[in-house]
């Protein structure tokens, strides 16, 4: 791993993401890009598992520094200076059934009197647990032993899914557990379905680094992922009449079987309190609230290697003597647990409401808790492999800290506060080795995702990281003082505004008088500046003369817009709004940057925005900084394992399973393109997805819908620049159109097709719900329509999670990936439905280009404004130029007329009328890529129609685009 740096790319990584182009087929570009050559080999020193027969023995040349580096990379060094010498047995059905059983009997979580489903996948997973650890142990011993850098990789979010199936198949176990479950009465398919998805994250940001562990792990590099476990998760969803409803998950009501409780890893969090200089000359944070966080570790293995590595997840609780039973003896049962509450609530649920203050502050801390138990951890580690002599200066050498987006911007003032407050370092040694130890992934352009505190809240919850921030941001303005000069006021002043961390904050004492301008005017002639003084002099005067008229317009003016006489004029300018100071803030985002060493956006086109844009001021300063990383996505979950009929059908016709691991092997399906046995297998394989996930709707929301239709799927997180509103208004329009044609028409005119959505709301989004109501009342009147039956159903799927994706995104025909271009950073869900064999409908945004560039543009539905248009396109919509097409009006008009319900929509249509004001204007560009949208999915249908009319001649639509480059 590069020493300045942990970097997320295919070639360095495992990160997979998208290679250049024409390096692969149009499909699967999201490529693991290694080979069993360089795999490590673990294995466990001894297991006492019923079914592991024999002891296995693991040794390794102890090398260290940059020979650890050197072994770690380089598959020869790696052959000759890690060897194992095992007597390896692949454990078979009747072993694994043994251990089955044996942990049904003495580690069960349930009663040992009934062996149902729960009790065989708790059994089973923790069967396969047992092989895990052996294997997470060894890989540890060796990392502990060659001292190798170790990368941490810090998230809000981990959106796991469920892990058995993955788990057994990293294993290659899956034959052995399917048989072993099938003695004891049972499929693996039924017991796998039992396990509920680790309620740990909510979209593509945690998903994302689920998929990040594994790749590391799959790559065999040394890393950790660190994460907090969320007792009740985001939310579950259930959709009712009234729309989305939320209630608590209960994936931990059974407990989970994969974790590790690590009871004797936990470290002392505080909050509150003070500062004080000791007599040492060292700052002291005292009094406050005290907490404690303890590690809860989940293992996470590679594809094909025993190197397994960790996601470590903290829980929060008080010391037992923070209860007071004296008040609960007295009956105050609240008060005398109202520490213990407190503490645990820290890690109730992800991304708590933040509209009250309690909800700031609980968010607030759910961030330092990440941070400061996770750096202890780290630097406990540290020290621990550093043995004696531990040298400071060398922690960069072994340490990358990678920040998943701005929520554990925290790590910088705590890295900072554990160097010179703990350890005793210097502020500029200290400085020195935080900023190359810790990374930004920047995922957001969104200015509501880039963070801000409330510079007194942070200062009351966290006082002694405040100082540190402080004395961070001064640091940067003597670097920007330093770059710019004091010579252009203006210059210096715009810069200081948009780059501070500290946002409206009066400069420091010691820069107090750095934006005075200059009062010389020697270099001004004299009668020049009497000219102008008296120019001023009768500006002055001619304001005085007409101040009476100016305020006759604004109060007339006034009085026409209140329908008031001039009685009440007065009153009225009173009540004329002060301007209100902006409250100090904390810039999160822009003290990751000041604070780390590497900044990367997540797509390519993403990454020139946070250049061009997004942090342009810093990347003028420090263009080295700034890197392009594109997101990718592990193909063993989202290949392999989630569509076994494909992967069968690849496997076959390439003659090798290699390309799991190095899917640039999937070009050798070219020359089978033509090939109508391939073409065959390839459709059936599609549509038998197909009838599994119309059982799953038939299950889940009671509408049947036909395997038949094209399967045009949008699953993601409910927001307004995702537009799944302009999906729904597309399929308004679709709708009335299909009513305004006769029979015959209808089913010559339009492709029959079953529109699935899914995704959440944030709770307190109010926009975002109303279009998932909005969504289901149009699907409630298409859906009961016998006039349109099987040509068109709209369904949205409860409740979408990563166990829901994998069912979909096998059957997908059609993908949507829609947001207004420049607002999506990525969106890794396009690369999954392009590995499935999914034509994708998109805009110019993300990794869309990305995949367009790679699939051809001819194998992508392009529509709408491009990045570079929006600003212009917003600037028109405000001076009240843009004229909307008379479809989109046809649509409005149509919603508002109550065809779907009784419900009032006019909040939702609202938004997309008017040129300015909060809500309104269309700021996501709905109206102005409508028609470019219809006229783009009517290609599709004409596409589809095609492909079922020469099906003889074209592999079908999906698959066509998937296998022709």
């Amino acid at each position: 791993m590069a020493s300045t740096a942990m970097r997320f790319s295919a070639t360095s990584t495992g990160a997979e993401a998208f290679p250049r182009r024409n390096s692969l087929a149009g499909f699967l570009t999201v490529s693991a890009r290694s080979s069993a050559k360089s795999r490590l080999r673990f294995i466990g020193r001894s297991a006492n598992l019923s079914f592991i027969r024999r002891r296995s023995s693991f040794s390794v040349k102890c090398v260290s520094g940059s020979e650890a580096r050197k072994t770690l990379h380089d598959p020869v060094s790696q052959q000759q200076e890690a060897t194992t010498s095992l007597s390896s047995l692949t454990p078979d059905a009747s072993s694994i059934a043994s251990s089955i059983k044996y942990h049904a009997e003495f580690t069960p979580l349930f009663s040992p009197h009934n062996f149902d489903l729960p009790q065989a996948f708790s059994a089973t997973a923790q069967s396969v647990r047992d092989a895990l650890i052996i294997n997470w142990n060894a890989t540890y011993d060796y990392y502990e032993r060659l001292n190798v850098k170790q990368a941490y990789y810090l998230s809000m979010e981990f959106l796991q899914g469920r892990a058995l199936l993955n788990a057994i198949g990293n294993l290659e176990l899956t034959g052995a557990y399917a048989e072993a479950l099938s003695k004891l009465g049972y499929t693996l398919e039924n017991v796998a379905y039992q396990e509920p998805d680790a309620a740990l994250g909510n979209g593509g940001l945690g998903r994302l680094a689920s998929c990040f562990l594994d790749s590391l792990a799959t790559l065999n590099y040394p890393a950790w992922g660190y994460g907090l476990r969320y007792k009740y998760g985001l939310f579950k969803q259930r959709i009712t009449k009234e729309g989305q409803e939320e209630v608590a998950e209960d994936w931990l009501e059974m407990g989970s079987p994969w974790e590790i409780v690590r009871n004797d890893v936990s470290y002392p969090i505080k909050f509150y309190g003070k500062v004080v200089s000791g007599s040492d000359g060292k700052k002291h944070w005292i009094g406050g609230e005290d907490i404690k966080a303890v590690a809860h570790d989940v293992p996470i293995p590679g594809y094909k290697t025993k190197t397994t590595i960790n996601l470590r997840l903290w829980s929060t609780k008080a010391a037992s003597e923070d209860f007071d039973l004296h008040a609960f003896n007295a009956g105050r049962h609240t008060e005398a647990s109202e520490a213990l509450a407190n503490a645990e609530k820290i890690c109730y649920i992800l991304y708590p409401g933040d509209e009250s203050i309690e909800g700031k502050i609980l968010r607030l801390k759910q961030q330092y808790t990440l941070c400061s138990a996770s750096l202890q951890d780290i630097i406990a580690c540290f020290e621990r492999r550093s043995g004696a002599n531990v040298n400071w200066e060398e922690f960069p050498e072994k340490v990358a800290v990678q920040m998943n987006d701005t929520h554990p911007t925290l790590c910088i003032p705590e890295l900072m506060r554990i160097l010179i407050d703990v350890k005793g370092l210097s502020w500029k040694d200290a400085w020195n080795i935080t900023q190359r130890s810790v990374a930004y992934t920047n995922h957001t352009v969104l200015p509501e995702a880039l963070e801000k505190w409330s510079l007194d809240l942070m200062q009351k919850l966290l006082p002694r990281h405040i100082e540190i921030i402080e004395m961070i941001d001064e640091e940067l303005i003597r670097t920007i003082l330093a770059e710019y000069g004091t010579a252009d006021s203006d210059l210096l002043e715009n810069k200081l505004k948009e780059m501070r961390i500290l946002e409206n904050v009066e400069l420091p004492e010691e820069f107090a008088d750095v934006l005075v301008k200059s009062k010389e005017t020697t270099d001004i002639p004299s009668e020049e500046l009497q000219s102008s003084e008296q120019v001023e002099e009768e500006e002055k005067k001619d304001d005085e003369e007409n101040k009476d008229d100016d305020n006759d317009e604004v109060e007339g003016t006034i009085a026409k817009k209140k329908g008031t006489d001039e009685s009440s004029i007065e009153d009225e300018k009173e009540e004329l709004p002060v301007p209100i100071p902006e409250p100090p803030k904390v810039r999160m985002a822009n003290l990751c940057v000041v604070g780390g060493h590497a900044v990367n956006g997540v797509a390519e086109i993403h990454s020139e925005i946070v250049k061009d844009e997004v942090f342009n001021a810093f990347y003028k300063l420090w263009p080295e900084k700034f890197q392009n990383k594109t997101n990718g996505v592990t193909p063993r979950r989202w290949i392999k394992f989630c569509n076994p009929l494909l992967s069968k059908i690849i496997t076959e016709w390439i003659g090798t399973e290699d390309w799991v691991l190095n899917t640039e092997k999937l070009a050798d399906l070219r020359k089978f393109v033509e090939n109508e046995d391939l073409q065959l297998q390839w459709r059936e394989a599609k549509r038998s997805n197909k009838v599994k996930v119309a059982a799953f709707i038939r299950e889940k929301t009671g509408y049947f819908v036909s395997p038949d239709a094209m399967f045009d799927i949008q699953v993601k997180r409910i927001h307004e620049y995702k537009r799944q509103l302009l999906n729904i208004l597309g399929i308004v329009y679709r709708y009335k159109k299909m009513k305004e044609t006769s029979p015959v028409e209808r089913k010559e005119n339009f492709v029959p097709r079953v529109c699935i959505f899914g995704g959440k709301a944030f709770a307190t989004y109010v926009q975002a719900k109303r279009i998932v109501k909005f969504i289901t009342d149009v699907g409630e009147t298409v859906n009961h329509d016998p006039e349109i039956g099987d040509l068109l159903k709209v369904i949205f799927v409860p409740d979408y999670n990563v166990s829901v994706a994998e069912m979909l995104i096998p059957a997908s025909e059609l993908s949507q990936h829609i947001s207004t271009a420049g607002m999506e950073a990525s969106g890794t869900s396009n690369m999954k439905f392009a590995m499935n064999g999914c034509i994708l409908i998109g805009t110019l945004d993300g990794a869309n280009v990305e995949i367009r560039e790679e699939v051809g543009a001819d194998n992508f539905f392009l529509f709408g404004a491009e990045a570079h248009e929006i600003a212009g396109l917003r600037k028109e919509r405000a001076e009240g130029k843009f004229v909307a097409d008379p479809r989109f009006e046809e649509v409005k008009e149509f919603v508002r007329s109550g065809v779907f319900g009784s419900y009032n929509y006019d909040e939702l249509i609202g938004s997309l009328e008017g040129n300015e004001g909060f809500g309104r204007a269309d700021y996501f560009l709905v109206g102005k890529d409508f028609p470019s949208y219809i006229e783009c999915q009517e290609k599709v249908d004409e596409a589809y129609r095609d492909q079922k009319v020469k099906m003889d001649k074209n592999v079908n639509i999906e698959h066509s685009r998937l296998i022709q480059v």
